[in-house]
């Protein structure tokens, strides 16, 4: 499967936020636009032309109590299991349930709305989870920003940039 063109619009945005962090970081890769968007897995791996499984999903959580930002990238058909995440992180939150959050927490903790959450670049630092099957595939795609941008990295490149526990969460 052949890799998208980077797009020929100039990035803006969040896109553009997303691209300098990756720059910053000193990864290769660059951001890639798809008009008919990317907004869940299936649209995204359809977009681009590669497995669900291949899509670095983010997904937003919080603590119930103290309303801590967690985000959990996981592979793009995977569910995602509160109370799995909540094991991993439980030295840096405690006995706070992990609860999904709700689209303003998200946009506030994040900076992006749903669709669009990149696993980087937050407003907000996250405790963050990595699915330890992504490992399993070579290239991964994740969300850049927007619901039609995505940037395609390693697993070893989303764990040195968003320094994530690894470990089970489906």
């Amino acid at each position: 499967m052949s890799a998208p063109a980077p797009s020929p619009e100039r990035l803006t945005g969040s896109a553009a936020r997303v691209q300098a962090a990756l720059d910053a970081a000193g990864v290769p890769t660059r951001v890639a636009h798809f008009p008919e968007g990317t907004r869940t897995a299936a649209e995204a791996a359809a977009a681009i032309g590669c497995h669900v499984d291949q899509i670095a999903k983010s997904v937003v959580m919080r603590t119930e109590r103290a309303a801590v930002p967690i985000l959990v990238v996981a592979c793009g058909g995977s569910r995602v299991d509160p109370a799995k995440v909540a094991a991993l992180v439980a030295d840096r939150i405690g006995d706070d349930p992990v609860v999904r959050a709700d689209a303003a927490f998200v946009r506030q903790a994040t900076g992006y709305a749903i669709g669009g959450v990149a696993p980087i670049a937050h407003a907000t630092p996250p405790v963050t989870v990595l699915d330890r099957d992504l490992a399993r595939h070579g290239a991964l795609w994740a969300a850049a920003g927007s619901p039609n941008t995505v940037f395609k990295l390693t697993f070893e490149e989303l764990v040195r940039l968003t320094g994530g526990t690894v470990g089970s969460i489906a």
